[in-house]
């Protein structure tokens, strides 16, 4: 008995796997924000976005489809950049307190 993988398989399950980890994303920062009782965007957001972006931009140049190119091209941008910040920068992730001890946001 042999085995065959079908390409198309493989990629739709390439496809299945980039979109739970791109939608990952969003349980991480609603646990986050759950947890400090404030809206907050961990870190791990960021690179959730980035990994997921590159699994499902990869899916779409297998599928040669121009608009999702696209808009995974333009999102990684935005993640990288935001990757860029938050490492440029470490301690400019800790907000600002207000003087009645919440913070602001």
């Amino acid at each position: 008995m042999s085995l065959t993988v079908n390409p198309e398989s493989v990629w739709t399950a390439v496809g299945f796997a980039g979109q739970v980890v791109f939608g990952s994303r969003f349980l991480v920062q609603w646990i986050a924000t759950e947890r400090q009782k404030r809206s907050v965007v961990p870190t791990a957001f960021w690179h959730l976005s980035v990994v997921g972006t590159v699994i499902l931009l990869a899916y779409s140049i297998y599928r040669l489809d121009a608009v999702f190119i696209a808009g995974f091209s333009l999102n990684m941008l935005i993640y990288l950049r935001n990757l860029y910040f938050i490492h440029r920068r470490p301690a400019a992730r800790v907000e600002a307190r207000s003087p009645g001890g919440g913070s602001e946001g």
